[in-house]
């Protein structure tokens, strides 16, 4: 982004309790100037005072045209002639020159929240996601002269961020130490805010906080994606299931050598261990077969 022309600074005001009060002298004096006029038979004297207590009324409301309300979380961008002359923060009523224009700015957190996007992960699978964005106007002269709408600005930047960062990572890795959408969204929302901040830096706009709140594969490869996961679980679990099983045979094996309950030779040992796996690691509950000769006959 090109870098700023304008950056925000205090506006010259002051408090307008004073400035109120005088304006409302001076029409009471304006006021006060007709009546004395209507009262007078002079006609010199009541023109000179008629003329005066325009004046002093016309002065009196073109200063008051100066006050400002300033309420809380809100800031008036002041421009002279199309010249940028500062911002106001301060709140309450403040007074500044009656002959400049004032665009008011909310600075108050917002939040921002993109449609569902359909978009490629870096595998080229069609995902859907969305994100909400928390944001606010740090810098006022920022967002009122280097970009046409602020608002829709940081919508548009949010939705070109959110498919940037799709296309980058996949919805899960296939190696172990990848990263992917699902599996490390921690990691991800903070490249998210990072390269939100690098977007709308030239606005003025500060990132709260960026997270995603919809995240899922297409409706078309929804159903195949989800026989892939399955069938990953069901590896995963097998896995664990012989593990266990492994060591549940090898304690048996060391423990029935350790106590000399029986003899048994490597045969015995392979029969015993072919056994107890198929116990262990049966999707069923196991059928048992009674030998009731030797293992040699």
């Amino acid at each position: 982004m090109p870098a700023p022309a304008v950056r925000e600074f205090p506006a010259h005001s002051i408090g307008g309790g004073l400035a109120l009060l005088l304006g409302l002298v001076g029409l009471l004096i304006a006021i006060g100037l007709f009546a004395t006029a209507a009262a007078l038979t002079s006609v010199g004297v009541k023109a000179v005072l008629i003329v005066l207590g325009i004046l002093i009324g016309i002065s009196a409301l073109v200063a008051m045209r100066g006050l400002n309300m300033v309420a809380p979380g809100e800031a008036r961008v002041v421009q002279l002639f199309g010249r940028y002359r500062g911002t106001i923060r301060d709140d309450g009523l403040r007074w500044v020159n009656p002959f400049t224009s004032r665009r008011k700015i909310s600075t108050r957190v917002r939040n921002h929240e993109t449609a569902v996007l359909k978009v490629n992960d870096a595998y080229g699978n069609p995902i859907e996601l969305a994100a909400v964005v928390v944001w606010k106007v740090r810098d006022t002269a920022q967002a009122s002269f280097e970009v046409d709408n602020y608002v829709e600005f940081v919508a548009t930047q949010t939705e070109a961020a959110v498919r940037h960062i799709a296309i980058e990572y996949p919805y899960d890795a296939h190696d172990e130490g990848g990263l992917s959408l699902r599996g490390n969204a921690e990691e991800i929302t903070e490249k998210l805010a990072v390269e939100l901040h690098a977007r709308v830096e030239a606005a003025g706009v500060q990132i709260v906080e960026s997270r995603f709140t919809h995240l899922a594969y297409a409706p078309e490869i929804a159903s195949a994606m989800l026989q892939r996961q399955q069938a990953g679980a069901v590896v995963a679990a097998r896995r664990q299931i012989v593990d266990g099983a492994v060591g549940m045979v090898e304690a048996a094996l060391a423990r029935i050598a350790e106590q000399d309950i029986v003899e048994l030779d490597e045969e015995r040992k392979a029969a015993m261990v072919s056994n107890l796996m198929v116990v262990l690691c049966g999707d069923r509950a196991p059928q048992p077969v009674l030998n009731t000769g030797s293992l040699y006959q």
